[in-house]
């Protein structure tokens, strides 16, 4: 059983998650984009309680207007896969050579970093997939100004923020009233709640393989779970730092928040201590389906041997007989030498003996229950 597990386990799909690392000996605040990254898209957003201007510019200076400005400015770049306009974006922003790395390292743990006149937040977003249970993760990475705002994403699409972009474009709630440090909390806000609609995926599927394990369990199922367990141990990897970094941004705070705001990321960290009590307890139940799968398997594995008993157990006596009466001992030479091979009616009488021994104990079995429950040994 153990090496069956094993070679499933082998057999499992493989997590999207993308190794990046810098080669050692690397010089601190090196770019080293990714070659199947997608290029950037850069799409501004900036307003104020009256106005608003929405609009995809082609290069970064063109920011350099709105920065100076009293309104706030939100600049979200989407895609990796240019260098050089990273690089021109850096100097828009004055960017610090360490906070482009971290931005480029799509595998940066979520952390918060203070550089006086900007704070640095990496977050990790995931988007629940169409077709099937799982998701989509990606690197968010937020530059927050004292009136700007810039974000970066891996990819130009599977993000959650379409919300946060309504209720601006609408003029929905206080979002347009308030300063760049609001945004920065409604889009985080909006990565945490993007957790939920994939641990609700989750929790229907480990129901399904509840049913599957207990009704029908297979080898497939056994990889099912194996990989339901993998995914939820990366979520886990996911929200885990993401709170530590919220608590940090509470706790330490910044001048480029505001006490209001900071009230606000208190929900946003109640939310990440909601989604890491379901992250554990969609791990502790998809352990117990493999305890559950196991015992199942075994119970079948009982039931089959008990089966195969119970039908030893009726031919052995019968095998007896057979074998007596197939000695052949010569009737002639002495009258104890099996007189019934003489009978004319021994072939019957000793068929039907044995006919009456097997229902005799078929009749024990039942009256003892022994031929109850063999309805879950069937066919593969």
């Amino acid at each position: 059983m153990i090496r069956k597990i094993r070679r499933l386990v082998k057999k499992a799909p493989k997590s999207n998650f993308k190794e990046f690392y810098h080669q050692p000996g690397t010089l601190p605040g090196t770019l080293i984009v990714d070659e199947d990254a997608e290029p950037p898209i850069i799409i501004l957003f900036d307003y104020n309680q009256t106005n608003f201007i929405r609009k995809q510019i082609a290069t970064p200076e063109e920011c350099l207007s709105y920065l100076d400005a009293e309104s706030v400015s939100w600049v979200d770049v989407q895609g990796l896969g240019n260098q050089d306009i990273l690089q021109r974006l850096g100097k828009v922003f004055n960017l610090h050579l360490l906070v482009l790395e971290d931005i480029v390292n799509m595998t940066e743990r979520p952390k918060i970093e203070d550089y006086e006149d900007q704070l640095l937040i990496i977050a990790r977003m995931v988007v629940p997939k169409e077709k099937n249970c799982g998701f989509y993760s990606e690197q968010v990475s937020f530059v927050l100004g004292e009136n700007y705002l810039l974000t970066v994403q891996e990819e130009p699409e599977h993000d959650c923020f379409e919300s946060v972009r309504a209720r601006i474009d609408k003029g929905k709630g206080i979002i347009r009233k308030q300063s760049a440090d609001y945004l920065a909390y409604a889009l985080l806000d909006a990565i945490i709640d993007g957790f939920f609609p994939v641990l609700e995926l989750y929790g229907e599927r480990i129901e399904e393989l509840e049913e599957e394990v207990i009704l029908k369990p297979t080898p497939q199922t056994l990889q099912q779970i194996y990989q339901v367990r993998r995914e939820l141990l990366q979520l886990r990897r996911y929200i885990w730092p993401q709170r530590d970094a919220i608590n940090a941004l509470i706790r330490d705070g910044s001048e480029l928040i505001s006490e209001e705001v900071r009230i606000y990321l208190r929900d946003c960290y109640d939310h990440t201590v909601q989604v890491m009590d379901l992250v554990e307890t969609y791990r502790e139940l998809a352990s117990g389906l493999m305890d559950v799968y196991l015992s199942a398997v075994s119970n079948k594995m009982n039931e089959i041997m008990k089966l195969l008993t119970i039908v030893s157990s009726i031919f052995i006596p019968l095998t007896f007989v057979a074998g007596i009466y197939g000695m052949n001992f010569n009737t002639e030479k002495s009258p104890y030498n099996m007189p019934e091979l003489n009978w004319y009616w021994g072939y019957p009488v000793c068929l039907a003996l044995m006919v009456a021994i097997a229902v005799s104990l078929l009749i024990l079995f039942w009256r003892r229950g022994w031929l109850a429950n063999f309805s879950s040994i069937k066919h593969d």
